[in-house]
């Protein structure tokens, strides 16, 4: 099933840090596959897996867990014995009251608080905006609910989100990117979910933390599905019809077909969706570019297949569409994705032989799978 694709300017802030440490984006781009004329272009998009290498890169590169964007470097091991530390709780509450101190321990480190009302719990990054880079703070609300959710087993809705500087460029990617609305220009970066969550109990051991660590922070970062909100209820039933099956081609369902999967009626599930500031078209739409961009990184499906496994009659009116998400066409899409070396041995992009190396099609990786190439 194709993930949901990150935009360029989340990659742009990713780099910040190494360029903060003097270090050459373009070869860690290239690890990633991430072509770097891509950072030009304010429509382009990059798969999971891509994203996810580029962060694993940067870890190695700047031996930083901050990546560089922190106003000081946080040590490699300085996450896994938080986790460790966690683990041990009996409860959430506990646990997350113990990572919160922890970092409490490291003068440069971030600034974490917790605050409670109205039936929530805030967790806040009090030292910004001063503490380094905005999209340190990001990454350390979302590395947290995150982890939140892995100790319980349980995926943990969060009711709010809010960030002390004005809206980015890419600021209607936020209520996707926490299942939840997003505020700007808020006196302090913050996340919250319901209090009664504190009370679940921790359910992982040691075992599952090493599996964990194995694949963090970029797993943490990269996984962003919650399916909390009826919009991501759509989507992902949209994205699942897309994998093509033993026993039925892929075919996206219809409204009426989608409603009737989560037992509403057309009308209702219209009304929510519009309600949450988004339709069923615009996630069809959606789920039709990160499945193609997916599947063009990846380079094993002929682009007419692939038109055809998204909906499109004729190969033309794919093409006008992929033009209006990217501003090219499928065609030079995928020659962009391939290093140079395999633009000169590849076959033409409607061949279904996959280029050497290629990443997989999917972010949800198990904890063997690798999506940097070898």
């Amino acid at each position: 099933m194709a993930s949901r694709t990150i935009t360029v300017h989340q990659v742009r802030a990713l780099l910040r840090g190494a360029r903060r440490l003097g270090l050459d984006p373009v070869p860690l781009l290239q690890a990633a596959r991430i072509p770097p004329l891509l950072l030009g272009d304010d429509r382009a998009r990059v798969t999971p897996d891509q994203f996810t290498c580029l962060v694993r890169e940067l870890h190695e590169a700047t031996g930083d867990e901050f990546l560089g964007l922190g106003p000081a470097p946080s040590r490699r091991g300085t996450f896994a014995m938080m986790c460790y530390a966690a683990i041990g709780c009996r409860d959430l509450e506990s646990a997350v009251h113990r990572a919160v101190r922890f970092y409490g321990l490291f003068p440069d480190g971030p600034d974490l608080g917790l605050a409670y009302g109205d039936g929530e719990l805030e967790l806040s990054v009090r030292n910004d905006p001063a503490f380094a880079d905005p999209f340190l703070s990001e990454c350390l609300t979302i590395v947290y609910h995150r982890l939140c959710n892995w100790l319980i087993g349980r995926r943990i809705p969060l009711t709010r989100a809010a960030f002390a500087y004005p809206p980015p460029p890419y600021a209607a990617e936020y209520p996707v990117l926490y299942g939840c609305p997003a505020r700007f220009d808020a006196p302090r970066t913050a996340v919250a979910f319901a209090a009664h969550w504190l009370a679940a109990p921790v359910i992982r051991d040691e075992a599952a933390l090493e599996e964990l660590l194995s694949r963090a922070p970029a797993d943490l970062l990269s996984r962003r599905s919650y399916g909390t909100t009826v919009g991501e209820q759509v989507r992902h039933t949209l994205a699942g019809s897309l994998t093509t099956g033993r026993r039925r081609p892929a075919r996206l369902p219809g409204l009426t077909e989608v409603a009737a999967r989560l037992a509403l009626s057309p009308a209702t599930l219209r009304r929510r969706l519009r309600a949450e500031g988004t339709s069923f078209q615009e996630l069809k739409d959606a789920v039709r570019r990160d499945a193609a961009l997916t599947s063009l990184a990846a380079g094993g499906e002929p682009i007419a297949l692939l038109a055809s496994r998204l909906g499109y009659s004729e190969d033309t009116a794919f093409h006008r569409a992929f033009r209006r998400w990217t501003g090219t066409t499928p065609g030079a899409y995928r020659l962009r994705q391939l290093p140079r070396a395999d633009l000169r041995r590849t076959a033409p992009p409607h061949s279904p032989r996959s280029p050497a190396g290629s990443p997989p099609a999917s972010a949800s990786s198990t904890a063997s799978d690798d999506p940097c190439p070898p």
